[in-house]
């Protein structure tokens, strides 16, 4: 895609027009109410939002997508000097309110742009994007993924959503006496708060302006900002902290929890108590084969402090759905789209290697046409199909080299792939 034309996520530069995935802050850096660069797309419910995010934006400047639907939009092609034609259809990304994925189609080609996203096998959303994807895309074959790769590293594995909450729903009936404090963000994780208001019938404190985004959203019966109703509370993830939680408990017994994929950097304490073990927390039965396969994962609660808990709810894919999406679409070319310093690790790394086994292109390709994208996919070492032969040479010995690492380079590199700085959601 030309550069000029259009941007996603991207507040700063000159382009046409915009394109929003979500409203996190770590997707809106340069937007502000006084940005007025050009038309900006987005979803109906990020359009509902959006005058609550930013009060005093030019709301002419929204144009709101219907999902699911392909759009028309006439643009300047700046390297022919000429008219052109590009098609953009919206598909759920399953992240939190209002996200979702872009698919362009025009001259440069298919292009699909995740921003976050959240691919779950078990999940009825994505399940939908699925089916959105394959009616799009038809025989067509994506040219480029822009994905959200996060947790693009073998050493991220977490359980669903659903799993993972029912753990929230443990350690909260584990601690019957206690105030109960939940980190999250200023959007998102609003059907995990759903899930413990209905599984203990209890009613959730929030701040008020995040109260004003559950009333958006539709949400008016499981939320209140009268602490007196209840003992559970969620709270801004900034103000989420070891020595919050202490402060907290010199009034009443508190126990904190913090729902995110991200590996939560407390230095762990040792206690013999029951708790820290989750033994106390399992309360599924052997006969129950759903709440067996919940048995697998509790193991990944953690307690990092007598106070505090992990568990992994994210909102991001984790690197085994990554590999299913991308062996699902087969694209040419893959560019992560968390690019910091810190955080940012080239897809291909981890991901060169498992082309040729697109369940899209088995459903759609003609059999002799398979057989040379799936060959294509196969001899392709590097995620952007050249077949340059010296440049795949060159690969492959870059690629031997890396044997010859240090343990400590290597466990270095390993552990690339999580945000670990300026990361307001997760």
């Amino acid at each position: 895609m030309e550069r000029g034309m259009i941007s996603v996520d991207r507040w700063s530069e000159g382009s046409q027009v915009y394109f929003l995935t979500h409203l996190h802050a770590d997707h809106t850096v340069g937007l502000s109410p006084r940005w007025n660069k050009g038309p900006l797309f987005c979803s109906r419910i990020s359009a509902r939002l959006f005058h609550h995010k930013f009060p005093g934006f030019d709301t002419s400047l929204i144009r709101s997508l219907e999902i699911g639907q392909w759009h028309s939009l006439s643009l300047l092609s700046l390297s022919t000097n000429s008219k052109t034609t590009v098609q953009v259809m919206a598909i759920e990304a399953n992240h939190c309110p209002g996200a979702v994925m872009f698919l362009f189609r025009g001259a440069f080609g298919v292009t699909l742009y995740t921003g976050d996203f959240r691919w779950e096998v078990t999940s009825e959303i994505a399940q939908m994007g699925k089916t959105m994807l394959l009616n799009a895309l038809q025989n067509d074959k994506i040219d480029t993924l822009y994905i959200d790769n996060t947790y693009c590293n073998p050493s991220y594995s977490f359980p669903s959503r659903e799993v993972a909450a029912q753990q929230v729903v443990n350690i909260i009936d584990s601690y019957p006496e206690h105030d109960i404090i939940i980190g999250i963000d200023t959007l998102g994780k609003e059907d995990l708060l759903l899930y413990i208001s209905k599984m203990l019938k209890v009613k959730i404190w929030v701040w008020p302006e995040r109260l004003q985004t559950m009333h958006l959203l539709g949400l008016h019966n499981n939320f209140t900002t009268k602490t007196t109703l209840t003992r559970v509370r969620a709270v801004p993830r900034y103000s989420f902290s070891v020595e919050t939680l202490e402060a907290l408990n010199t009034m009443r017994p508190t126990i904190g929890i913090m729902p995110s994929g991200l590996p939560w950097k407390l230095k762990k304490v040792g206690c013999k108590d029951k708790s820290c073990g989750l033994s106390s927390l399992n309360k599924e039965t052997d006969n129950d084969l759903h709440m067996n396969m919940r048995n697998r994962y509790t193991n990944n609660i953690e307690k990092h402090h007598q106070y505090i808990y992990t568990v992994p709810y994210s909102d991001h894919s984790c690197f085994s759905e990554i590999v299913e999406f991308v062996k699902f679409l087969c694209p040419n070319n893959i560019k992560g789209i968390v690019s910091s310093s810190l955080s940012y690790v080239d897809p291909c790394y981890h991901l060169h290697n498992i082309y040729g086994t697109s369940s899209l292109w088995r459903k759609h390709a003609t059999k002799e046409e398979r057989a040379r994208v799936e060959g294509e996919c196969k001899a392709t070492l590097a995620c952007d199909g050249s077949d340059d032969v010296k440049l795949k040479r060159k690969r492959i010995k870059q690629y031997r080299l890396c044997v010859h690492k240090t343990r400590v380079s290597l466990l270095r590199r390993f552990n690339r792939g999580a945000k670990i700085t300026n990361c307001p959601d997760d």
